[in-house]
């Protein structure tokens, strides 16, 4: 959907609503569990640091819950910081070129790993209507070999609208721009 104001509250709740219970807008719920992303798509790996230590990544995961990774300038979440629980749906709103675009998304999975690399985090799935089909990761890491604490943003998509078809580059610029300033929020969001 696209709005030349801030989407409504009202017209927010009323399309969450209107999605409780209709199926991802793609059929490949989970690929990213796997280490090869699935065919037609475009698949995207973003992995930046974050620190070092046990402090740090825990530190990662509090602002993983709270969504810290959204906290830039251009994007807003609805409601502000959903709950982290698998099958819980929201709408994320974007603003670029004087426009505001609002897409909605389900948390497929949760993630919580133990072990030598410890991973934290869960993946969102686009709902019918999203500009977008396909899949997002976030994850926190923590490798115990060098004690290092990483951001992990990984996804596979492909246009699901005309608009987006005939806008792909734009679309491109922007995840690639969510990707880079995502990881500064989290930067911020786990300094000491």
């Amino acid at each position: 959907m696209f709005v030349f104001t801030t989407p409504g509250d009202g017209a927010i709740r009323d399309r969450l609503a209107q999605l409780s219970g209709a199926p991802y807008s793609y059929a490949e719920v989970g690929a990213l569990e796997n280490p090869v992303f699935p065919p037609g798509y475009r698949a995207d790996r973003h992995r930046a640091p974050l620190g070092r230590g046990a402090a740090c990544y825990e530190r990662a995961k509090a602002a993983l819950q709270r969504w810290e990774m959204f906290n830039v300038a251009w994007v807003r979440l609805h409601p502000q910081a959903p709950p982290i629980a698998v099958d819980t749906a929201f709408g994320i709103s974007a603003r670029y070129l004087g426009v505001w675009n609002l897409n909605f998304c389900r948390i497929a999975y949760t993630v919580e790993d133990k072990g030598e690399v410890e991973r934290s985090g869960f993946g969102l799935g686009t709902l019918p209507g999203h500009i977008l089909s396909g899949e997002e990761r976030f994850c926190v890491e923590w490798h115990r070999a060098d004690d290092s604490v990483w951001y992990h943003v990984c996804a596979f998509s492909r246009p699901d609208r005309l608009l987006s078809r005939l806008g792909y580059p734009i679309v491109r610029q922007l995840q690639t721009r969510f990707a880079r300033e995502s990881h500064a929020a989290m930067a911020r969001a786990t300094a000491v």
